[in-house]
């Protein structure tokens, strides 16, 4: 219904040039919202006041200049409203929506997608997290909202290609090796005294123990400077893999695992400083090399090469992001902690610097999220020596409530996860309230089929007759599925669908409580089979895009 409206606004102010009652100035992008009163109508438009804005003219007046010209010759408006300033609300004629229920058919479990991106390359890079530990639950609900993300974008028609980038150079991982070999030297008698930034989880100490049953002692002979170079190297490839094994049980499976190493190739990163060098980018001050990012609206320029020669993460990072323009993506998506914040203009510089438009780097913040039991802050985990992990919240509460309960709030705003209400099978649940939901409805058309009904198609059944407003409302939500996927697409929204789920649940689950889908009325029994069937659909469709069961028994 969304894009019927603006297709006749578009036309409307074409007309309106054309009859010389508006400027010919270039035509605004014009958005089409649903209303949250009904009273208000039931899409409502500020098109009229951006038009106004650009001609300095009274937007009521260019409303009802708009009003006058819209052609509808379906008949899908039963009147238009002029409001407040100059908003213009559409109220739908009663059963118009009935007839989209014919596309929830015939599309099926592709219903809800759209060409919105026309195959766009689209790279989402996400979770990213150093391969130094376990992953905690911050970078669970990062990992998840990558995901979904992915899967709204490919819904929406784009090309996605989904990326973990292994920070494996550097102090961390040097701090890795020399913890683990520490440890090692303790598991055979010696003293070893830990520096500051040694990680000293137990997992350090599992490490060690797996070096010293394969190998022996033979490490102890070894120059220190090597034998931490492949104690690194074993660390950083094992914990790595656990890594992949978290995600893989969370539902999340990468196209590409890019490490940091290929950028310092063949003097990658250097060649590509002095490239930007010579561009007048970058600049020497001191023994030290600042990118100019203040010439992009940064607070002040950044350091790429310190002054003892070595270079910064924000240098690998312009070299990493020089690489996926170069692979051929319009568009690249970084997923980051909140507290990133501040990283975003430096990275948007470097982005323009090396010749990319400004839009072509799109960030989602992920703000941190507070485990609760019962209400209570939940304790580190003394088991990994960090916070409590992914493999743990996932094995407690399962992948379906850890993945559903990440994406309940915005990704940057905080989020309380309490595993009790994540586990229980009530009301209280929302993963649980919605899968209910789908389960209720296979049990419905399983009562049909023991009964010899069988499922009507859109020409079997008469939509007309769903005229309570509970069946309204699941119609209204039905339809308007499309216009969720896409303006989660446009916004990078993934929240949108669980708050589009909780809404489409508590209307069929507040429709099932009230009225009998199958009774005696055969002709009613066929219609109510039919909404219900389309209301499956969507659910199940929606779970697959969270990447959440839709079980059929419960």
């Amino acid at each position: 219904m969304k894009r019927i409206l603006v297709a006749l606004l578009e036309r409307a102010i074409r007309a309106g040039v054309e009859a010389g009652l508006l400027p010919a100035t270039a035509p605004p992008s014009i958005e089409v919202e649903l209303t949250k009163d009904p009273g208000h109508g039931d899409y409502a438009s500020n098109v009229a006041m951006i038009l106004a804005s650009q001609v300095r003219k009274d937007p009521r007046e260019i409303a009802g200049v708009l009003s006058q010209r819209i052609e509808d010759p379906e008949g899908f408006l039963e009147k238009i409203e002029i409001a407040g300033p100059g908003f213009m609300n559409f109220f739908i004629r009663e059963g118009v929506l009935n007839r989209f229920l014919a596309d929830v058919e015939r599309e099926s479990e592709r219903y809800g997608s759209s060409d919105l991106g026309k195959g766009g390359r689209v790279q989402v890079e996400f979770v990213s997290a150093n391969p130094t530990g376990p992953l905690h639950i911050g970078h669970a609900r990062g990992a998840v909202v990558g995901d979904v993300m992915a899967n709204i974008l490919a819904a929406a028609g784009y090309r996605v290609f989904r990326e973990y980038y292994i920070n494996d150079t550097g102090n961390q991982m040097n701090n890795l090796g020399l913890s683990v070999f520490l440890r090692y030297r303790e598991l055979l008698g010696e003293a070893a005294e830990f520096p500051e930034g040694c990680y000293r989880g137990d997992y350090i100490r599992d490490l060690a123990a797996e070096l010293l049953k394969r190998d022996g002692k033979r490490y102890l002979d070894m120059d220190a400077e090597e034998a931490i170079r492949l104690f690194t190297d074993y660390a950083g490839s094992a914990i790595l893999g656990g890594i992949k094994d978290d995600l893989r049980a969370f539902g999340v499976v990468f196209d590409l695992y890019f490490s940091e190493r290929e950028l310092y190739r063949e003097e990658g990163v250097g060649m590509l400083l002095r490239a930007l060098q010579d561009k007048g980018f970058i600049y020497r001050e001191g023994d030290a090399l600042w990118f100019r990012t203040t010439a992009f609206g940064d607070e002040k320029d950044r350091v790429v090469i310190r002054q003892n020669g070595a270079p910064t993460y924000f240098a690998a990072d312009i070299a990493y992001h020089r690489n996926k323009f170069l692979r051929g993506f319009e568009t690249v998506i970084d997923i980051w902690g909140a507290d990133h914040h501040g990283y975003i203009p430096r990275m948007s510089a470097a982005v323009q610097a090396l010749g990319y438009e400004k839009e072509a780097l799109k960030v989602i913040l992920v703000q941190l999220v507070n485990l609760l039991r019962e209400g209570k802050p939940v304790a580190m985990s003394t088991r990994s020596g960090e916070f409590v992990t992914l493999r743990e919240v996932v094995d407690e509460v399962g992948k379906d409530a850890a993945r559903y309960n990440f994406l309940m709030r915005r990704s940057d705003s905080h989020l309380d996860f309490d595993l009790e209400v994540a586990k229980r099978q009530s009301n209280e649940n929302p993963v649980y309230y919605v899968q209910y939901a789908h389960a209720r409805i296979c049990s419905i058309i399983r009562m049909a089929a023991e009964r010899g009904i069988e499922m009507p198609a859109f020409g079997q059944a008469d939509p007309g007759l769903l005229k309570l407003p509970e069946e309204i409302d699941l119609i209204k939500a039905i339809t308007r599925f499309p216009e969720v996927v896409e303006g989660a697409a446009r916004t990078l929204e993934p929240h949108r669908l669980t708050f589009y789920l909780n809404d489409l649940a508590a209307g069929f689950h507040s429709y099932y409580n009230k009225n009998k889908v199958i009774s005696d009325d055969a002709v009613l029994t066929a219609a109510r089979l039919f909404l219900v069937k389309s209301v499956l659909t969507v659910l199940k469709n929606t779970l697959k895009m969270l990447g959440v069961s839709a079980p059929e028994k419960m």
